[in-house]
């Protein structure tokens, strides 16, 4: 495990990143190299995503990743960056608070500082509607919080709420979860879902804490969602599916047309491997 020190260190880095009208940009990552990438082109934070790594490791988003696996590539992510790191977790890997807690004491283990739990439900658990209950995500959350403050570290709890994501509520829905889940310990909230100016401005009044907004193209730009007061940005999926896309097109060339001109502008070998060759 990363020494208590180390990640207590980083954990308080990571949560000064969080700022109102200055937001965390956070071109999420999948795997070790994606993550080195990001880091490279100045990203002060690395977050993975839980769809990009359960589609490398052969697996559909939404809860089927096992914590085991899941937490093996986090660690691999960690070990390649020197910037902190925050993990998806999904719902937490668990069917219970006490697995949260499980789940995060192994996000402490393999050295990352933060995770997002999302209130979804999905698989057998989906037939009690779209969300958890409110009640019953602020008990996943509180224990999250004490398992990290048990542990000594300030982990970064950022709570995803997906009444937009889901169309299982709007903005008062929202709010009521925000706060509910602040209280329960979160640090941050975040809203995927949502980019309109109007509603995030209104989230970013009514939540008390750092406002996380999903983007995309079409959502407003970094300067923009800036001054509305966001305080975190994120690509989600957007990063890993622009690239899957991009070996879509490449494959599809290579076998119908014999031809490879998709292959251009791809980063050069050397590189890349240049990259995966430095100290971390």
């Amino acid at each position: 495990m990363t020494n208590p020190d180390t990640l207590r260190d980083r954990a308080l880095a990571f949560h000064a990143l969080h700022v109102k009208g200055r937001p965390l940009v956070l071109p999420n990552a999948w795997d070790a190299v994606s993550a080195r990438l990001a880091e490279d082109a100045g990203a002060a934070a690395v977050a993975t995503t839980s769809a990009g790594l359960a589609w490398a490791l052969g697996v559909a988003d939404g809860d089927r990743l096992d914590r085991e696996h899941a937490l093996e590539a986090v660690g691999r992510v960690v070990a390649t960056v020197r910037v902190p790191v925050s993990a998806d977790i999904e719902s937490g890997y668990a069917r219970d608070p006490e697995g949260v807690a499980d789940t995060v004491r192994a996000v402490l283990a393999v050295g990352a500082v933060g995770v997002n739990i999302e209130d979804a439900l999905y698989g057998d658990e989906a037939g009690n509607g779209p969300l958890r209950s409110v009640a019953g995500q602020a008990e996943r959350i509180a224990a999250a919080r004490e398992a990290a403050d048990k542990e000594g570290v300030p982990l970064f709890v950022n709570a995803r709420i997906d009444t937009f994501l889901r169309a299982a509520g709007g903005v008062d829905a929202t709010l009521e979860r925000a706060a509910a889940f602040r209280a329960a310990g979160a640090d941050g909230i975040f809203v995927p879902g949502v980019v309109d100016r109007e509603t995030v401005a209104v989230l970013v009044d009514g939540v008390d804490g750092p406002l996380n907004v999903l983007v995309g193209p079409g959502a407003p730009s970094v300067a923009e969602l800036a001054a509305l007061g966001v305080a975190r940005i994120s690509a989600g999926s957007g990063l890993v599916e622009a690239a899957h896309a991009a070996v879509r097109r490449a494959a599809r060339e290579l076998l119908d047309a014999g031809t490879y001109g998709s292959l251009a502008g791809g980063l050069d070998y050397g590189e890349l491997n240049a990259l995966l060759a430095r100290e971390r």
